[in-house]
Parts: structure tokens; sequence; C-alpha cells
């Protein structure tokens, strides 16, 4: 009955006139041609006319406007929606067949269709994969995996781990962290039993044409390092090779974290966010991913991609994320070009403050820089935050989260100078030092000394802590110190003449790189 209420396509009417004249004695050449191109049209996009979604279930597809991602199921009438398996030729798919795993020699790579296999050979992360009918069981946190009727065996490659027992993941990449992954919510996985396919409670309020990501937006994001360290680095990792034909579900969603990073989030995902947590619908995909690569610290390992990515795609996903249109840019650099090179000053609040950075910035400008004091705290959008990132030849700062924006400056064209207080010096080449040389970024890291350092003013000149923090470290705590002290206790005074010899080598850069443009 439902059917009946749908539009007649124009000119499929014309038909009945054609069986009408058989009767006559001959037909035209022109009438010919107008009955077979109708017949033609009626074959080719009456199915697509008559399929109807079934009640009560929300479609996502190819036939859906955009507007109707994750809308109520009274908006799916008269829309069909592709299977993973009829989408071949797109972003994601091998031969029509949805990939999943993007990560080369992982047990769960060549994964066979209606089972689940997750990875858990890492010591950061565990990752599990779900291929087939997926859907939510928002009461209990689990995605249950409906397999055909016929399919009786769940099987995954050699060194995977796959059955009809229920597997758990907290989908967060520091698994080696006890006390962060314990408010990390856990997220059951399993293969649904027979009595539970027909049941109610498992019916699709909302079909979407795309695989899920169950991401999390607590543990330590909310500091911007995590943010993208923990976060989105792991999730482009995870998924990019599905260019944003994937669901983000989020774990720990908040208002500010959507907020803050949407551009970055539309980047990932041309989907709206599913927040597993609160939204009780049961949504269904054609496929899961529950948790999140991890290459090390900022890092891109183009071999353990089946893409070859690199640090440099990422920053281009921040590029088509925050950059104006190309017309509006040539105008800016056009009026731009004769200007001298431009330094950023990353003006820390608090801790790790640089006590003379006024005095450092008008030595900055003698040498020959234009000076741009970025103070951070302010409460910019991360969008202006890269606007004048992006436009530096040279960015300096104390070691802290917001020198992770060096992933806004200009891959094979930037510097960064990252100035290591006492006691941070390895931390501080860990976080920023090999990421920013592998996004083609040159690297410099200004070790500070004990007389530039606020803590000669609290201890002797040859007290352990100043005097040899390694030491100092080893036998007073560890990780405790390094964090009461050398993080969350100490400014600096820049000695201006050494770093002054630091700011000459990046303005030498910055005008090697101009002239080579």
């Amino acid at each position: 009955m439902a059917a009946s209420k749908l539009a007649v396509p124009k000119g499929l009417g014309a038909v009945e006139d054609a069986v009408a004249a058989k009767n006559k004695p001959r037909w035209g050449f022109i009438q010919f041609f107008f009955v077979l191109s109708v017949v033609l049209c009626v074959l080719l996009y009456a199915p697509r006319v008559f399929v109807l979604a079934p009640r009560g279930i929300d479609v996502v597809g190819f036939f859906t406007p955009n507007s109707s991602k994750g809308t109520s199921s009274s908006s799916s009438s008269g829309s069909s929606v592709l299977s993973s398996q009829s989408v071949g030729g797109t972003a994601g798919h091998d031969g029509g067949r949805l990939v999943l795993d993007n990560q080369v020699h992982s047990p769960c790579s060549s994964m066979r269709d209606h089972t689940i296999c997750c990875d858990r050979s890492s010591v950061h992360t565990d990752v599990c994969f779900m291929a087939g009918d997926v859907r939510t069981g928002a009461a209990s946190l689990s995605l249950l995996l409906f397999p055909p009727h016929d399919h009786h065996q769940h099987q995954a490659p050699p060194n995977g781990t796959s059955s009809t027992e229920e597997e758990r993941v907290r989908p967060y990449p520091r698994k080696w962290e006890r006390l962060i992954m314990a408010k990390v919510p856990e997220v059951r996985l399993r293969v649904a039993r027979p009595e539970e396919e027909a049941a109610a409670e498992h019916r699709c309020d909302v079909r979407h044409d795309a695989p899920l990501l169950v991401m999390s937006a607590g543990g330590y994001t909310g500091n911007l390092f995590h943010a993208f360290n923990d976060g989105f680095l792991p999730s482009w990792l995870t998924v990019q090779h599905l260019r944003r034909r994937v669901v983000l579900g989020v774990l720990s969603y908040n208002p500010w974290w959507a907020g803050t990073f949407s551009e970055i989030i539309s980047g990932l995902s041309d989907y709206h966010v599913v927040d597993l947590v609160h939204d009780k619908r049961t949504h269904c995909f054609p496929g899961a991913i529950v948790g999140t690569r991890f290459h090390g610290v900022l890092v891109v390992d183009p071999a353990r991609l089946r893409d070859n990515k690199t640090i440099v795609d990422f920053h281009q996903l921040l590029a088509d994320a925050y950059e104006k249109p190309k017309a509006e840019q040539q105008g800016r650099s056009s009026s731009t070009s004769s200007i001298r090179p431009r330094l950023g000053i990353v003006s820390r609040k608090g801790t790790r403050v640089i006590e003379n950075q006024a005095a450092v910035a008008r030595l900055a400008s003698s040498i020959g820089f234009d000076v741009d004091v970025l103070e951070t705290a302010t409460g910019l959008p991360l969008s202006a935050w890269y606007a004048s990132v992006s436009a530096c030849d040279a960015l300096v700062g104390v070691h802290g989260a917001d020198l992770t924006k060096f992933l806004f400056l200009r891959p094979g064209r930037a510097s960064l100078a990252q100035i290591a207080p006492l006691g941070v010096s390895a931390i501080a080449r860990d976080c920023f030092g090999g990421p920013a040389a592998r996004m083609g970024v040159a690297y410099e890291q200004y070790e500070v000394g004990g007389e530039e350092s606020s803590l000669a003013r609290r201890y002797a000149a040859d007290d352990v802590v100043v005097a040899d923090p390694e030491r100092a470290k080893r036998e007073k705590g560890g990780w405790g110190l390094v964090a009461r002290v050398y993080l969350g206790g100490q400014n600096v005074s820049l000695d201006l003449g050494r770093f002054g010899e630091t700011l000459a080598r990046l303005h030498a850069h910055a005008l090697l790189q101009r002239r080579q443009r």
C-alpha cells in the first residue's frame, strides 16, 4: 500500500499507451524509439523509486540528502541504502569489499566477512574490527554483529582473536597506563545469538551506509597535545583510507570537545557524530572499528600503512580544515611577499614562562624578523591559531602542550626552535623534535643552562636539581620530580647572546627558503 503513494515518474504511463497501440497496423519510426526509451528508463529507475525502507528504520545512504545523517526514522520512507558490498571503487573498498583495517602485517587486515577480529599485539592500544551487520546496544554500551542466517563460522586469521565469545575494548591508545584507562568506558563486542536476531530491541532505528569508528574524547584529551597525540592523529591513522566515509562514535563526548575541534572532526568524517553513551537509539552499520592505531608520539609510520601516508598528509587534513579559499590566500600572499620573515613566539602563562620575552622579541626584530607574540590561554579558536602559525617562517617556544601547534607550520619550509628547560631535554625532543623533523620542519633544540633557569633562585648552584638533573631524577623521584619541579616549577630567562645564534640560524633558513620558492 505504501508503494501506491509514490509519485509515478514522468513518462511511465506511456507504457500503457504502447500496449494499446499493438492493435494498430504499423508503428512510425519515431514512435518506436520513443517507446523504447521509456521502457529503458523504467528498467533503470523503477527499482530506485519502488524500493522502500522498512518501517521504523532510518536509512542514511547515497540516495538521501546530507541532512538525513542521524535523523529520526520518520524521514526514511522511500529511501534505499547501499550495503558495503555494493560500493565498489569507492574509498576504503577493495573490489566492492569494505576494507576496515588499513595497517599492513596486521592479523586483521585479511579478516573474513561477518566476523570479529581483535589485534591486541600493541603495548599502546587494542583495536577490534567487526565486518558485517553491526548494531549498537546503548543500554550495555555494546556492539552486536548479526551474521546471515546461513553463516555459522566466525573465524579470524592467525594471530588475531575471533570467537562467538564477548570481546571487550577500552578505545584509548594508552593501554599501558592503568589509572587513565580505568576511566575510559569499556565497549563490548560479540556475535548476536540466534534468538537475538528477531528481538525488537535490536531493530535499526538509524541505518548508516558507512562503518563506525569508536573513539574516546576522554582520557587526557582536554590537553591540546593529548587531543592530537591520543585522539585525532590515531583516529586519522585508523580511518584515513575511508576518506571521511566513516561515522565517529564518541565516548566521553562533550560540547567543548565538539566545538573546539569541529573543523578537524569534519575533516575525519562527513557524518554527524554519534554520542554512544547517551544516544539510546539502535544505530546500524556495515562494519565497525573499535579503538585506534598508534605508531608513536605524533608519529605516522608510512611503512605500516597500505597507502604509505605520512605526517605531511595529516598536516594536509589540518590545512583543508582551516585554510581560507585559495583566492583569498593568493591575495594575502601577494600583499605580504615582500615583508621580512615572520617569527612566532609562543607566549606561555603560569609555568615555563620566558621571563625576558620582550628582550627576546626585540633581539629577533633586530636580526631581521617581523615578530608575532602568540599569547596562549586567550580562548582564541584553533582556526585563528592556524592562521597565525601557518603564516610564520619560524616558531619559537618553551616545551609545552601549545607547541603541538607546530603541526600548523608549512612542511618543508618553516622551522621550529624548542626551548628545553632543565630536566626535560629528552621529553622535549621526543614530543616535538622528532615529529617536526619527520614533517619536514627544520628543527633546533635550545638547551637551557642552569643560570638561565629560575630553579637557580630556589636551589644552590651545586644542588643536584640544578647541577645534574638526570641524577636528580634517578635519586629524587623520577617522573614525580619532573612533573613537580622541572615542568611545574620552572621559568626561563634566556641568554640573549647564545639564543641570538639560534635566531640567526632560523632567519638564514627562512631567507633561503624564500629564495628557493
